[in-house]
């Protein structure tokens, strides 16, 4: 999956796998999750929030199912 830098305190990069609707966080800390059938809106919302992380944690953390990599 390709993984898109952002400009993040605590998210270094994201990617999106438009035929499964996985969305894939990468944390600076080194953390990855993927979180799947997210819509592709919700992946560029992301992408390009001015607050990735808060982004994160409103629409996505606690909406959709994930997995630690």
């Amino acid at each position: 999956m390709k993984m898109i830098p952002v400009d993040s305190s605590n998210v270094e990069a994201v990617g999106y796998d438009e035929k499964s609707s996985t969305l894939q966080v990468e944390f600076k800390n080194g953390g990855m999750y993927q979180y799947f059938d997210v819509p592709e809106d919700v992946f560029i919302g992301l992408r390009d929030a001015s607050s990735v992380g808060g982004y994160l944690v409103a629409r996505i953390k606690g909406t959709y199912r994930y997995s630690k990599v």
